[in-house]
């Protein structure tokens, strides 16, 4: 026996033609009277701002979805792998008896692992954990002992 859906929003099955996001934008769309492009701009905004809390705290809470975190060891570990690709390919590109076909073909899977690289490397090194505390800043407490030695 199936479960009933509270909402019928996703009883009905997605065309093969259609992305996820489009298929929901048009979805919601009649259904909240909404316009197609505001639900869309809604939708960016969201998967965008997942993305920096994401990347700005390594893990992310969605509410009655689930908790993702980033994995710190995954990523050294296909660092790794994307560095050896870099010296593998640039090693093979090296070769004067390569045929034409097969430069384009690893220049092209040079530039991937250097892209991969690219954007792999500010999730792992730029990451300073505050653990939801914000920084106190230090003007207010050389106002306050320039006060004190005034007084005195």
């Amino acid at each position: 026996m199936t479960s009933r859906l509270k909402s019928d929003l996703f009883t009905d099955n997605k065309p093969v033609s259609l992305s996820v996001k489009d298929w929901i934008i048009r979805k919601l769309a009649p259904k909240m009277m909404i316009t197609e492009k505001t639900i869309e701009a809604v939708i960016n905004h969201q998967f965008q701002e997942a993305n920096v809390a994401l990347s700005k705290h390594k893990s992310l809470e969605i509410s009655g979805f689930g908790k993702f975190f980033f994995n710190e060891g995954k990523a050294v570990r296909q660092m790794a792998k994307y560095e050896s690709q870099v010296a593998l390919f640039t090693k093979k590109l090296e070769d004067e008896a390569l045929t034409e076909q097969k430069r384009k073909s690893y220049e092209l899977k040079l530039q991937i692992a250097k892209d991969c690289i690219r954007d792999l490397k500010p999730r792992m090194y730029a990451f300073t954990d505050l653990r939801g505390m914000e920084e106190q800043p230090s003007a207010p407490r050389e106002a306050e002992d320039s006060d004190i030695r005034d007084e005195q």
